[in-house]
């Protein structure tokens, strides 16, 4: 008898280890990722707007193949999609979406049943052993939908980051837009100005002529290099702005400023934006339901609804059955079954605090998405005020620009038949491209208005696909190029 319990012993012994190697068969293991500020700086360092990877994912995008690779000027909607690519503040919302995504996951696992060991210390003249082991089971049954509403509350809070996802591609391309239209005002004042101090430059010889001839008086000719002395700091004003834009619009696309050496960009400042059908009462309407920011804080408003009906669903125990198995090593050596069902007994408290705490959040929640509804309607109506005086103001000095004009073109022809001189014809250049700096700070005023209501209104942007996507595993490779 007692071999036989030996030998049973035995047997029992590798049917557990080989049951503990199947269950620790799928288990994930830990792979370090070292992160190497050396290495990222470099990389960060390291890119370009040439590099092949995103050739493929600018031509994709663009719906057509490039003619010139390297590119050598860039538009507003090939910096953009440069900026889906690289900006890193885009790499952030992709992860936060992938955590969500995540939480999906774990949302949907059913709890784990649990085993415990036992072991009874009966000692019995002539049993083979003074133990009794044992093995209780524990298998849990969620009550009440508990599953089904974390499941709800993550495929919520993973639509939160979606559209969290396309906001921050919104606020990307808006950064993109404002440093181009910048960098091509700065471009066109730099040129106007260095016209200008050139034109001055030329009366000023002329005047020096007229001087030394007594001609002119020196009050006069003092009074034009005073104003060639401010045309030159105004242009070195300008210069300094426009050696400032090419780093923000680097920042803004997520590379170094090294990699726009060499490129030109074009934006049509003097083309007028077509804002009518962003102002109107049906855009404004579908601004305050479906900018991506509402839509992110209407999901999280339902995550909230979810989270508490979770809580809710807690006031009920779950149950969980616990079947055990003992044997018995004296001398009857019987095999012992059990069935048991386990609760919890709400005798301290009936969950009430988390349930209030769920409520309050969804309360919160609530008054975000109406604080944000409240801050859009600010936004559209800043706007477009901004926008409309913005326009008229142009309007207004496009009439004068026109007038100007003529008048200059009034003094050519006298000039051409011997009525003025030159220092007239200089004269009125002068005053031509005056007016010209001026409608540069128009026209850049009004496409920055301009952009302020299209990031107000944000009317649906084709989001690449890609953007959902990961980058490439080594970004280095990314940048297996020619310069």
């Amino acid at each position: 008898m007692r071999k036989a319990v030996y030998l049973e012993r035995a047997h029992s012994l590798p049917i557990l280890l080989i049951g503990t190697l199947l269950l620790l068969w799928g288990c994930a293991r830990f792979e370090p990722k070292p992160l190497s500020p050396h290495e990222t700086a470099r990389q960060l360092e390291s890119q370009t707007l040439s590099n092949t990877q995103f050739k493929t994912f600018l031509e994709r995008n663009l719906h057509k193949e490039t003619i010139e690779w390297p590119v050598r000027t860039w538009d507003f909607e090939m910096l953009t999609l440069a900026a889906f690519y690289y900006n890193p503040n885009l790499d952030v919302a992709r992860a936060e979406w992938r955590v969500a995504l995540g939480g999906k996951q774990t949302a949907a696992e059913r709890p784990n049943p649990t085993v415990s060991a036992t072991g009874i210390y009966e000692p019995v003249a002539g049993a083979a052993s003074p133990w009794i082991p044992g093995i209780i089971f524990d298998f849990p049954i969620e009550t009440f939908g508990k599953r089904s509403r974390r499941i709800e509350q993550a495929q919520h809070l993973s639509e939160a980051a979606r559209f969290n996802l396309a906001s921050a591609a919104w606020k990307v391309r808006g950064e993109v837009r404002k440093a181009l239209v910048e960098y091509v005002a700065a471009e066109k004042r730099v040129s106007s100005l260095e016209r200008q101090v050139a034109l001055r430059e030329d009366m000023i010889r002329r005047l020096n002529q007229e001087f030394q001839a007594g001609a002119v008086s020196g009050i006069e000719l003092n009074a034009q290099r005073l104003a060639l002395a401010r045309s030159r700091a105004d242009l070195a004003d300008a210069q300094r702005s426009l050696a400032e834009a090419r780093p923000r619009l680097a920042v803004a696309l997520g590379v170094p400023a090294s990699a726009l050496a060499g490129l030109s960009f074009a934006f049509d400042l003097a083309r007028p934006p077509a804002a009518q059908e962003l102002a109107s009462s049906e855009t404004r309407e579908m601004a305050l339901l479906s900018r991506n920011d509402i839509l992110s804080a209407l999901a999280d408003y339902a995550a909230s609804q979810s989270a508490l009906q979770l809580e809710i669903a807690k006031q009920y125990p779950d149950v969980h059955l616990t079947p055990g198995y003992s044997w018995n090593a004296g001398s009857t050596g019987e095999h012992d079954w059990q069935i048991g069902v386990n609760l919890e007994l709400p005798l301290l408290n009936q969950h009430k605090g988390p349930i209030a705490e769920a409520s309050a959040r969804r309360e919160a929640s609530a008054a975000r998405f109406l604080a944000l509804q409240a801050k859009v309607i600010g936004d559209i109506d800043q706007a477009i005020a901004s926008f409309d005086a913005s326009q008229t103001n142009l309007k207004a000095l496009e009439g004068l620009v026109a007038a100007q004009t003529s008048q200059y073109q009034s003094v050519l022809a006298q000039f051409s038949v011997g009525a003025v001189d030159r220092f007239e014809v200089l004269t009125a250049e002068i005053e031509m491209n005056n007016l010209e700096l001026t409608r540069v700070d128009a026209q850049l005023k009004l496409q920055q208005a301009f952009g302020a209501l299209e990031d107000a209104v944000q009317r649906p942007l084709d989001l690449p696909p890609a953007l959902f996507e990961s980058k490439p595993a080594n970004p280095q490779a990314a940048n297996d190029h020619p310069r």
